[in-house]
């Protein structure tokens, strides 16, 4: 038996994982209904357009979901080993597990998951987020009151101000930068989707060529991290060295898709501009179905007979004076 019946002293005995960021469920909840509700009107397009506003609906809200939701991810870097390390303080018992370590534009999630998931009659299955804007040191010291595991408060501990290895500005300030120029892309998309309602067709393609180029920004405000003096830290006997991951990746990608919707639109703006102003706008397309005849008018012959008035003879208009 282990003292308190392996209930460490000083320690609250209730913890609370990360699980979801709030705000990234929220943003992914909206972008879902605003999807929902524009498909609800494709019934009303006919026509061989219905696919055409389907795939432009899908497309623009897919960019610009993920140009928001890559600001609360925390997907950008990540690293991961598995090693031997101490489980907690004031204890010798030592633990096999994979340790993660995955960095945000805000902050820092650390995950620590036991190889088998229960050692020492415990679960180990541990998932901690930390911010960095104002409120590392706090949560830090909550992190060390709720006796959280060694191999987790080591690598927090590495993200404060008073770490000698200053990860925090390095990351802190690559992550602000990069989300200025993130919230910059979101603000042209929106701009490129004004202008293809107008529609405006040539300044919208430009519009997505510089939401394309703010994402690129980003991206390269992001990764000036790799470039600066890194701090080489270990758990175990193994390094922590972290890698672009998929946050960082699924930006590139939609980048690129910004950027070859905008040349496309540019381009055939000037090789077509007839037939891509009437793609992208809605009053087209509606006599593309056979049956449809807009081209046919039918008069009613009775009203027009009424309305008739035959002209009347000079004779007979001298006869009524």
């Amino acid at each position: 038996m282990t003292f308190y019946y392996d209930i460490y002293p000083f320690y609250t005995l209730q913890r609370t994982s990360f699980i979801i960021s709030g705000r990234l469920l929220t943003i992914i909840l909206v972008f879902l209904v605003l999807a929902v509700s524009l498909l609800l009107i494709l019934p009303g397009i006919r026509g061989k357009s219905r696919l055409f506003w389907m795939l432009r609906i899908i497309t623009s809200l897919f960019i610009g979901v993920v140009i928001v939701v890559l600001n609360f991810t925390n997907n950008w870097a990540e690293a991961r080993i598995t090693t031997n390390a101490t489980y907690k303080s004031f204890s010798n018992a030592v633990i096999n597990a994979d340790v993660g370590l995955h960095v945000g534009l805000y902050g820092i999630n650390v995950t620590l998951r036991g190889n088998p998931i229960v050692q020492h009659n415990e679960t180990i299955n541990y998932n901690e987020m930390f911010n960095w804007h104002d409120t590392i040191e706090e949560e830090y010291e909550g992190a060390l009151e709720k006796g959280l595991p060694n191999p987790i408060l080591y690598i927090a501990e590495k993200f404060t101000l008073g770490s000698p290895c200053g990860l925090i500005f390095q990351y802190r300030y690559s992550g602000r930068y990069a989300s200025a120029t993130l919230w910059t892309a979101f603000c042209c998309w929106m701009l490129a989707n004004i202008l293809f309602t107008i529609p405006v067709i040539l300044y919208a393609g430009y519009m997505m060529m510089a939401t394309a180029a703010f994402i690129f920004f980003s991206m390269v405000s992001f990764s000036t991290i790799m470039n600066a003096p890194q701090c080489v830290f270990s758990i175990g006997a193994d390094p922590f060295v972290t890698e672009y991951s998929h946050s960082f990746w699924l930006a590139l990608a939609t980048g690129v898709l910004c950027t070859v919707i905008g040349i496309l639109v540019v381009i055939l703006n000037f090789l077509m501009p007839e037939k891509i102003k009437e793609a992208f706008s809605v009053s087209v397309d509606s006599c593309e179905d056979e049956d449809a005849s807009c081209w046919e008018g039918y008069l009613n012959s009775v009203f027009l007979d009424g309305a008739t008035i035959s002209p009347l003879d000079s004779k007979g208009a001298t006869e009524f004076v």
